[in-house]
Parts: structure tokens; C-alpha cells; sequence
């Protein structure tokens, strides 16, 4: 498949601190593979190999401490600094967003025992070393070998790179490794967080550039179609290129990286130095063809949140895929298959969907047909409780021991049997064979969602989940450090419960829970606060929105976006029943109205 990529800038000049000569790629003059052929001999000509050892530190190298120089987080000149301390810079385990999981110290974290995340780091083939048989220098070539967590190294195994569909497990920085959403590619891949991808899918260009002599031999790499022109299948070239140029372009850190590379071993990347290189070589004749339209959309099975939607796929030239979700004319979400459940939404609420077809160059088809449905109204749509473990207690953390603490919505929450150094999106409370009990809540409880991880061995199996001390269902966990997210559903319970998981089916397991969350319940009737009886004009609003109820007591009205987000509160009676509206911008709004416990939404339009 061939596609359009975007270039940010076609050349960048380099640092006056930078190692790389001047006229280092003077004689890469070509294009094509003739272009990557002159590469070769540029990146071959100037290669001093390292010993393997020599990664960790760079010792025995003048002006070079290997991966000290090259893989540390350090500020830059870019001000993507992380935490700027010093430790081990790893893609499986760095958070850009927030703090780290866990962080390694260089020198003295690597290598040894791992039975779980952050038990050590090692040494990362981004080429794995069976399909090169550890040859010589292909082995310790620090431009595609990198320091990454132990254990998530052994996850990866010799998985190709590539855009995971269904994960079947998840590392503690969003990692993934699962079934494959690439078109061409039906087997297990891996999946790096969105901001290493680029680098490296750089490295895997680097790598077939480099060894252009010998790649064609090195086919039991899944990412290698047996030649040494091409050196990829059709549909790694294009994921590859889209991590380069679209995902995750060239950054101030690759940079610093590649010069410090450079100083370890006298040769750089030339696809950091020149993005411009990969398109030149492997993308000579993109892909302009926007895939056909969607057909035969249509939106059913509502529930008080959400949505599910169906349609007949688009047809491309090279290949669909993705879909983008409209509501409401707005851009929802994406989805890899010809289905979806949109959720998020509000109860009783008319929502109107469309759809968009993708192809991997980022060509774009024409909208389908549209299709409405409403959501139902049976008082399930609201969150009662969100727990996300962050209060968990710190002391003597791998201890299994009774744990209490503050909930994020107040209330205590209590464990037995529990230790608190296992994370997942974060921290998480970890359980072996005690009990968590969450603190009593009056909203009732409609449908229950958690995750869950089994870690350090055992069998896939189930907790017990009760609701005033009745079982209603049980909490699932699969193999050992799989994470999957459960969902109890209708459990539909009014008025005052007291939820507590208990009863682990393997006794010694030990399961991680986190982000747990259940909706309300409420069966009471809405007969004096129906939709007939509510009055909102002009709608269209221009400023001055009039709202009359026929039963004219206080009142909550919010109006949110359709994405979700509250832009507007304030309270009505019988005497004040105007909203201000003049800070909305134009478009589509939902106005919620609640009495009560007692809620209705309608579609508010500002001109």
C-alpha cells in the first residue's frame, strides 16, 4: 500500500553540539532503493561495533557511557523532560502524562530475576535476535537495541510491531500486546504507547537500511518479506511510515539520542537526521484514493448510556481501516470494525450517528446514512461511585495485611489480605484471599465495572460479588497478567446497598483490582415530571432561554456538549425560570433537567 505522509520539515539541522560531521550524508543523492543502498554504505562505512556489555554503561569508549547517554530521562531542549531525573529512559514503561510506574537506576537495576513489572530491565531487540541468529554487530547495534523492564521484553517476545486490536495484555504504561488491527497482518503483534512509536518504527527503517546485505536472510521476523530492496511487507511499510511521520515525528530527545549514538559507535540514523528519507525510498507513489461510504447504517439496542451501532464496511482501493463515529455531526470516536457501542451518552436523549471510512494514508471517504435512535430512561445512567485506589495506604506495601482508606467519593473502604505495591492504570489494591468492601452508598447500584490482573502465578479464576450479602454475579480474572475489564450487568438494586467482593475460586491467587465503578438504580416514576409537561423556548436559542414546568418546584438544569462536557449550571423555580445563554458558542447541546432524583434531557440548538 502506498500512502501520503505529512513532513513536518524536511530537513533538520543539527545541534552545534551535535557529533555527526558536516557532509555526513553529501553522498545519499539518489531515491528509491538506490537511496537506500547509498545509506547503507554511509551507516556501514562509519560503524565501529561495541561489545554487548558495553551498552549498559559505554565502558572502554572515549567520551561515551553508552546507555547513560543515549536512554536517560533528561531535560531537552524540546521541554519533553518526563521527570527529568536521571533514571533509565524505557518505552515500556515511561508515562509521558504523569508519574512513572516504577523507574530503574542505570548500572545498578539491570538484569536478574523478574517476576513482575519493574523487577530489573535489560536489553531490547527491536529486531529480535532469532531472526539474525545473535550475529555480530547486528547484536549490540544501540541504534535498534534498547533498554526496556524485563518483563515486559519477555511479553514482547519476537511479536512483529503493529496496532493491537484486543489486548491480552497490557503493560503498566499502556503497552499492548493482542490480535492484530492491521489490514494484512492476521497474527499476534505489540503495540508501543503512541509516544514512542516513532522511534521506534525509525529504528526497525534503521535496521533494514544498515543490513541491506543480509536482511533478505532474516524471515522468521514476521515484519520481513525475504528481500532487501523492500525488506517489509506491504502493510509494515505503511504502519511503519505512519508511526514516523503522522503518530510520533522526530522530536529535540530523538536528536539528542542519535548524536549520543553516534559518539557510541561512530554511526547515526539517518531517518532522524532526514525524516524526509523514508517516503523518498519506500513511498515513491502514495495512495490519493479515499475508500467508499458506509451503507446500511443503523443504531439500536439502547440502553440509559449507550448506543450500539452497525453498518455494511466501505471499499478502498488498498484497504479500509478505520471508521470515525459522528453524533450528532460531531466526531465521536474511532472503531477498526463495522460496529460499535457508543457510550457516554445521556438517558432519555435522541442522538442522530454517521460514519466515516478511513484508509491508512489518511484518505477519507463521504458520510453514510444517518440513523437516530433514544436512549432509555431506567435509571441506570449515573455513575454512584468511581473508586480509582489512589488513597490506597503506602505503608509496608508488599505486606499482605488489612488495609483501610478514604474513597475517592468519600467513605471508607476496607481490604483484607491485601497489599498495596501492584498498579495497573496507576495504584491498585491487590488482593490474595481477603475481602474488599466498599463503604455503604444509598443511590443503589445498576450495572458494576472493575478491572482486574492476576500477578506472581496461579490459575485463571473468579471473586465473589454481593450485594447485601447476596451474591448478584462474579468477578472474572484471567492468566497471569492478562487485564481485563469486567462488567456486572442489571443488577438494578434500589435504595441503600453495601457492596463487598469476597470468595476467591483459587485460593493463593493474587489479584489486582482497580478503576471500580458502579451507576445508580432507581425504578421511581417520573409521571410528574414528563416531557409533556416541560416547556423550553426558543429552540433555537439566541440568548434567553425560558424553561416552564408544570410542577414549578427547584429544579437543576445543566447543559452539557455532546461529548460530555458541562458548560452550564444553575438552578430554576417558579419565580426563576430563565437561563443566560449568551457565553454558549453555536451548535448542539444537551439540556438536562432534574427534580429530585428524577431526571429528563432534551436537545437544546444556540444560534
Amino acid at each position: 500500500m502506498k500512502q501520503i505522509y505529512f513532513i513536518l520539515a524536511l530537513v533538520f539541522s543539527l545541534s552545534a553540539s551535535a557529533q555527526i560531521p558536516a557532509g555526513y550524508y553529501n553522498s545519499a543523492t539518489g531515491t528509491g532503493y538506490a537511496l537506500k543502498t547509498q545509506l547503507k554504505n554511509i551507516t556501514a562505512n562509519g560503524h565501529t561495533p561495541r561489545s554487548y556489555d558495553q551498552l549498559y554503561d559505554g565502558a572502554g569508549i572515549a567520551n561515551s557511557q553508552g546507555y547513560v547517554d543515549t536512554h536517560s530521562d533528561v531535560n531537552v531542549s524540546s521541554g519533553n523532560n518526563y521527570e527529568n531525573d536521571g533514571t533509565v529512559l524505557d518505552f515500556y514503561s515511561e508515562n509521558p502524562n504523569g508519574p512513572d510506574p516504577y523507574n530503574f537506576t542505570h548500572n545498578v537495576d539491570e538484569g536478574g530475576n523478574q517476576n513482575s513489572e519493574g523487577d530489573c530491565y535489560n536489553r531490547e531487540h527491536l529486531i529480535p535476535q532469532s531472526s539474525f541468529s545473535s550475529g555480530y554487530p547486528m547484536q549490540s547495534d544501540i541504534h535498534h537495541v534498547i533498554p526496556t523492564d524485563c518483563r515486559v521484553n519477555n511479553y514482547r517476545g519476537s511479536f512483529p510491531f503493529g496496532n493491537v486490536a484486543v489486548p491480552n495484555l497490557t503493560s503498566l504504561n499502556g503497552s499492548k500486546r493482542g490480535s492484530s488491527a492491521v489490514p494484512g497482518y492476521s497474527g499476534t503483534m505489540f503495540e508501543p504507547i503512541d509516544e514512542f512509536k516513532g522511534d521506534i518504527a525509525r529504528a526497525l527503517l534503521y535496521f533494514a537500511t544498515r543490513y541491506e546485505d543480509t536482511v533478505d536472510g532474516y524471515t522468521s521476523f514476521d515484519m520481513f518479506n525475504g528481500s532487501n530492496d523492500q525488506v517489509f511487507f506491504p502493510w509494515a511499510v505503511d504502519m511503519l511510515l505512519d508511526w514516523h511521520y503522522n503518530v510520533d515525528p522526530v522530536d529535540q530527545r530523538e536528536r539528542d539520542r542519535n548524536n549520543a549514538a553516534y559518539k557510541f559507535q561512530g554511526n547515526a540514523n539517518p531517518f532522524v537526521d532526514h525524516p524526509e528519507y523514508a517516503n523518498m525510498i519506500w513511498n515513491p507513489n502514495p495512495d490519493t484514493e479515499a475508500p467508499t461510504a458506509p451503507t446500511n447504517l443503523v443504531a439500536s439496542n439502547p440502553t440509559d448510556n449507550s448506543i450500539y451501532v452497525t453498518w455494511t464496511s466501505a471499499t478502498d482501493n488498498i484497504g479500509v481501516t478505520s471508521y470515525d463515529i459522528y453524533v450528532d455531526g460531531v466526531l465521536n470516536s474511532n472503531a477498526t470494525t463495522s460496529n460499535s457501542t457508543v457510550t457516554g451518552l445521556l438517558a432519555a436523549t435522541e442522538y442522530c450517528f454517521t460514519i466515516k471510512a478511513k484508509d491508512a494514508a489518511g484518505n477519507q471517504s463521504g458520510f453514510s446514512n444517518q440513523a437516530c435512535e433514544t436512549t432509555t430512561d431506567n435509571g441506570t445512567g449515573t455513575d454512584c461511585l468511581d473508586e480509582s485506589f489512589e488513597n490506597i495506604p503506602t505503608d509496608s506495601p508488599s505486606s499482605y495485611t488489612a488495609r483501610s482508606w478514604i474513597g475517592d467519593n468519600g467513605g471508607t473502604w476496607s481490604a483484607t489480605d491485601a497489599r498495596t505495591d501492584q498498579n495497573l492504570n496507576n495504584k491498585a489494591i491487590a488482593i490474595r484471599d481477603g475481602v474488599l468492601t466498599a463503604p455503604t452508598s444509598s443511590g443503589g447500584i445498576g450495572v458494576l465495572t472493575v478491572t482486574t490482573k492476576r500477578v506472581f502465578g496461579g490459575s485463571a479464576g473468579t471473586f465473589n460479588l454481593k450485594v447485601n450479602g447476596t451474591i448478584v454475579g462474579t468477578i472474572a480474572y484471567g492468566e497471569q497478567d492478562i487485564t481485563q475489564t469486567v462488567t456486572t450487568p442489571a443488577i438494578n438494586i434500589e435504595g441503600t446497598v453495601s457492596i463487598v467482593i469476597d470468595g476467591n475460586s483459587s485460593t493463593g491467587n493474587r489479584v489486582i483490582f482497580d478503576d471500580l465503578s458502579w451507576t445508580c438504580y432507581s425504578n421511581l416514576s417520573t409521571d410528574d415530571f414528563s416531557i409533556s409537561k416541560i416547556d423550553i423556548y426558543p429552540n433555537p436559542v439566541k440568548n434567553s432561554l425560558n424553561i416552564k414546568l408544570l410542577n414549578p418546584k427547584d429544579t437543576q438544569i445543566d447543559i452539557y456538549t455532546l461529548l460530555g462536557k458541562k458548560v452550564l449550571s444553575q438552578v430554576i423555580n417558579k419565580t426563576d425560570n430563565t437561563i443566560n445563554t449568551e457565553s454558549l458558542s453555536s451548535g448542539v447541546y444537551i439540556i438536562r433537567l432534574q427534580q429530585d432524583q428524577k431526571i429528563i434531557s432534551k436537545k437544546l440548538i444556540k444560534k
